[in-house]
C-alpha cells in the first residue's frame, strides 16, 4: 500500500515538475521566496492591528508561537521519517527540473513552507474573514503558489506539500480557535468586573 502511494506521488511529482519553462522559472521561484510575500504579511498585520487594536502585541506573539510550532513540528518530522527530497533522490534527481542549483536539505516530509503558509492562511482567514472581502482569495492564493512552487522547484513531492497544508490548516485552525476564546473572555471578565464595581 505504502510503495503504490509512494508511486503515485512520484509519478504525480514527475508530471507537475515537469511542466516548466523559462517564463515560470522565476516566477516560482519568487513565490518560494518568503521575502517576496512581505508586503503582504505587511497588510495582514495592518488588518489584524485594525481588528484588535488592544490587544495586537499578544496576537503577534501569538503568531510568532504558532510559526515556531509548525515550523519545529516540520522538522521533527523529516527527522524522523528520512524521506529522500525528489532533488536527492537517487532513482529521481536525474529527471528532476531544479533551479539555480537549489536542492534543499536531505529529507522533505513534509513541507515547511506549505506548513506555514497554510497555518498563517487559516489564522488570517479566521480572525478576518469578516472583515475584508479580498481576505480569504489573498490569503489562499499565497498558501497555494507557495505550496505548489515547492515542487515546481524539485524539492517537494505533491503528498508533503499536501501534508504540510493539512497540518498547517490544523495549527492555523487551533490557534485561531484559541486566540478568540481567549479574547472573548477577556472582554467578558472585563465586562463583568466593570458591572459589579459600580
Amino acid at each position: 500500500m505504502l510503495e503504490t502511494l509512494k508511486t503515485i506521488d512520484e509519478a504525480i511529482f514527475l508530471a507537475l515538475n515537469g511542466f516548466h519553462s523559462p517564463f515560470f522559472d522565476p516566477i516560482m521561484w519568487l513565490f518560494s521566496d518568503r521575502i517576496f510575500w512581505a508586503p503582504l504579511y505587511i497588510w495582514f498585520l495592518w488588518l489584524l492591528y485594525r481588528q484588535y487594536p488592544r490587544h495586537y502585541w499578544a496576537l503577534l506573539v501569538s503568531v510568532t508561537i504558532m510559526i515556531v510550532v509548525s515550523d519545529q513540528l516540520c522538522n521533527l518530522m523529516k527527522e524522523s521519517v528520512m524521506r529522500l527530497r525528489p532533488s536527492h533522490e537517487p532513482q529521481l534527481h536525474s529527471l528532476v527540473h531544479t533551479l539555480r542549483g537549489y536542492t534543499g536539505g536531505d529529507y522533505g516530509f513534509y513541507s515547511g513552507h506549505a506548513s506555514n503558509a497554510f497555518a498563517v492562511a487559516v489564522l488570517v482567514c479566521n480572525l478576518l474573514y469578516k472583515n475584508s472581502k479580498y481576505i480569504l482569495w489573498a490569503a489562499l492564493a499565497y498558501a497555494f503558489l507557495t505550496s505548489y512552487s515547492r515542487i515546481y522547484l524539485g524539492v517537494h513531492y505533491p503528498g508533503d506539500v499536501l501534508t504540510g497544508a493539512l497540518v498547517g490548516s490544523l495549527i492555523g485552525t487551533g490557534f485561531g480557535w484559541m486566540y478568540k476564546k481567549l479574547y472573548f473572555r477577556y472582554f467578558l471578565l472585563k465586562f463583568s468586573n466593570r458591572r459589579f464595581s459600580r
